[in-house]
């Protein structure tokens, strides 16, 4: 027979199977045996409360000594434990698992150097736990429908506000759409524009990946110690220039000032736009940062931003701040639905925003980002590499030896470091006038902060084993 039995706050579902014989010890057998299989079969969690033998029998229609004696014959076995005053809940009965067969898939380096992530130790848990509850508290009823698909308007309005004054972008909640992330950003900007677009010679292959899977070509344009060189720009031809101006990733550059305004007076002269991807802006540790491009002009710029570097990449939130006229082109390119991020994550961000936890926990990043920059580079001066870009974001940029790149590679792999080379980010067209560098891109944004010095010591290592260790001098 099978019985639901109501435990009081949960409903408990019981399989006694077979044939119920006269007398107590048949229908104990049968829900000793339903009882088992519960909790073997990880049905009921460890910890998981019993109901009281009385109600469970009155639920059952059983006598109360039949399933008191069968919790005293499971708590026997192992299976349940109880106390006087405390009840009775489940024990871990389930079978020990054999290890699991590795896949061949690598696993999380022991020393996590790679490019990508901030310290998600440092995660504000207790401040977003509170904006979740002030935001669910305040949220209308109809917020949790699918509703604008440009996304929450809370979430807009606290965008508008906080990037015009930190980023000195120019919009309205109306000409933004919120989406999960700035790869998402780029694929329905792909479908919204077409192609191809025009990239640095040296960027995020995630992005090239991204569009060539949506048949979507790119062409790359040349790099150097001012950042992109826009002047390419005349010799493509691309209906927009996806590039980092504030901070090139992974030179570590800004854009020349003469070459922003020359990359807005290309997109007006061809119709074209500028994708501008502010991945880190926000981290500038000698000076206020440099503001977005599209402060220049709203209406050939297309601003793009995300919570994967300032909190987490978990977070799955990012926004696109367009010109008027591509909103509803980018809409349609959603599919017309908010489909990509939860409501309630938009609302929790809106409110972090709103109410200044954002801006509190992006200075207090940036004083540890700076410390730990700072470590960094004062470990790496006994080597001869080169150190890129300016004090800002979450990388450095180190520039090796010629024919190195691989050795160092290798010899990282070993130790359990996890970096990325130059040679991943190079598109694979990119002309001479970008030279091939080796090279290796370090994260300093990435580790915990206990394991922030381990990290840097194990790299420090891999160099002197590569020989990279400068020669005395005099």
């Amino acid at each position: 027979m099978t019985s639901w039995a109501n435990t009081g706050a949960r409903d408990l579902h019981l399989e006694l199977r077979g044939a119920i014989t006269p007398g107590t010890r048949g229908v104990r057998e049968l829900l000793l045996d339903a009882l088992r299989d519960t909790v073997r079969s990880g049905r009921l969690a460890p910890g998981t409360m019993l109901p009281p033998s009385r109600t469970l029998a009155a639920d059952l229609g059983l006598a109360r000594n039949t399933v008191a004696e069968a919790y005293a014959d499971l708590v026997a076995e192992g299976l349940l434990g109880s106390r006087q005053g405390a009840g009775t809940w489940v024990l871990d009965g389930r079978p020990t698992p054999l290890p699991a067969r590795p896949r061949g898939a690598p696993g999380t380096p022991t020393h996590n150097l790679m490019p990508g992530s901030p310290d998600v130790a440092a995660f504000p848990r207790s401040a977003w736990l509170a904006s979740t509850r002030r935001a669910l508290s305040a949220a209308p009823t109809e917020a949790l429908r699918m509703g604008d698909p440009r996304g929450r308007i809370e979430l807009r309005e606290a965008l508008a506000e906080y990037l015009g004054r930190v980023r000195g972008v120019r919009t309205s909640p109306e000409e933004i759409v919120i989406c999960a992330g700035t790869r998402h950003a780029v694929e329905i900007l792909g479908r919204a524009l077409g192609g191809p677009f025009a990239v640095e010679g040296y960027g995020l292959f995630l992005f090239r990946d991204a569009l060539a899977a949506m048949d979507i070509g790119t062409v790359p344009i040349g790099v150097d110690d001012h950042g992109a060189v826009v002047s390419d720009l005349d010799r493509v031809s691309a209906t927009a220039a996806l590039l980092t101006p504030a901070h090139h990733f992974p030179h570590g550059v800004p854009l020349h000032p003469a070459r922003r305004t020359a990359v807005v007076e290309w997109a007006h002269r061809t119709g074209g736009y500028l994708l501008e991807d502010d991945y880190d802006g926000e981290f500038r540790y000698d000076r206020q940062p440099i503001g977005a491009v599209q402060g220049l002009d709203p209406d050939r710029v297309v601003y793009l931003g995300s919570a994967s570097k300032s909190l987490s990449p978990a977070l799955r939130i990012g926004w696109m701040v367009l010109p008027d006229h591509l909103v509803d082109r980018v809409v349609a390119a959603l599919g017309g639905q908010q489909f990509y991020v939860n409501a309630i994550a938009q609302l929790t961000m809106a409110d972090f925003i709103s109410t200044g936890m954002y801006d509190k926990h992006i200075r207090r990043a940036r004083l540890a980002y700076r410390r730990r920059r700072d470590h960094l580079v004062e470990a790496l001066a006994p080597f001869d590499v080169g150190i890129s870009g300016m004090s800002a974001g979450l990388h450095l940029m180190l520039t090796l030896p010629d024919g190195t790149e691989g050795e160092v590679l290798r010899r990282a792999g070993e130790a359990g470091i996890g970096l990325s080379g130059l040679a991943l980010l190079r598109h694979p067209d990119a002309r001479a006038e970008t030279p091939r560098t080796d090279g290796i891109v370090v994260s300093f944004g990435t580790p915990a902060e206990h394991a922030f010095t381990a990290a840097v010591d194990a790299l420090c290592g891999v160099l002197a084993s590569v020989g990279a260790a400068r020669r005395p001098t005099g």
